[in-house]
Order: structure tokens, then sequence, then C-alpha cells
């Protein structure tokens, strides 16, 4: 490789002047290679998963189920304008508020959670 080729210009933020800079073995051997990594995920976009909105949860025996009817308020472990779990496949992978659009529920995503691997 020659020398050329191991030096990329950048724009000179205070003048009209190009510099170059050394960037070593990290330059890109072609010029597509950074919008490489979009594409490839292109193949995953059609699979499809599972989107769940928890607004809360409560335990109950089958008995008081059963007496639930119309109108039944049923208490959940949440408190009012505390975040809602987002799971994907069972996954917890986001926080969000409720909202309203165009007279339906929707949820906005307002903290990802990074998920922990051991």
């Amino acid at each position: 490789m020659s020398e050329d080729e191991t030096k990329v210009p950048l724009p000179d933020l205070e003048g009209d002047e190009v510099q170059v800079q050394d960037s070593g073995s990290l330059a890109p051997s072609q010029p597509d290679s950074v919008h490489r990594g979009a594409q490839d995920l292109e193949a995953l976009f059609d699979v499809p998963v599972q989107v769940s909105a928890v607004l809360g949860r409560a335990r109950m025996d089958v008995g008081e189920l059963l007496k639930l009817g119309p109108g039944a308020v049923l208490e959940l472990d949440r408190k009012v304008g505390e975040a809602i779990d987002i799971y994907v496949n069972n996954r917890l992978v986001a926080r969000g508020e409720v909202v309203l659009v165009e007279d339906k529920l929707g949820v906005t995503m307002t903290e990802i959670i990074k998920s922990e691997k051991n």
C-alpha cells in the first residue's frame, strides 16, 4: 500500500485548506465500507418479532378472576405516571410512556434497557 492510500483528507473547520491525517491501517479499502453494516442488516428487516407494552401486573386466584365483570377495576402493581415496560420477544428492551395518537393508544420509548450478558 502506498503512502497516499493511508492518508485521508479532512476538512479544515476554521479555513478553506484541506488537512491530511495519517490513518494507518484503519483506512477503509473501499469507500462504501462505512455503509456496508446497515446493508448487511437488511436481511433481518422482515423477521417478525412480538412487541408487548406492559402497563402493570396483578396476581389473583381463579375465583376472584371469575367474579370480575364489566366496569370492574383491577389494581396493578404500578402507580399512575410510572414508566411501562416494553418487551420484544419476552425480553425487556425499553421503558416508556403511554400516549394517545388519533384516538389510539401508543407508547413513546423514554429509556433503552441495556442487557447485561453474563
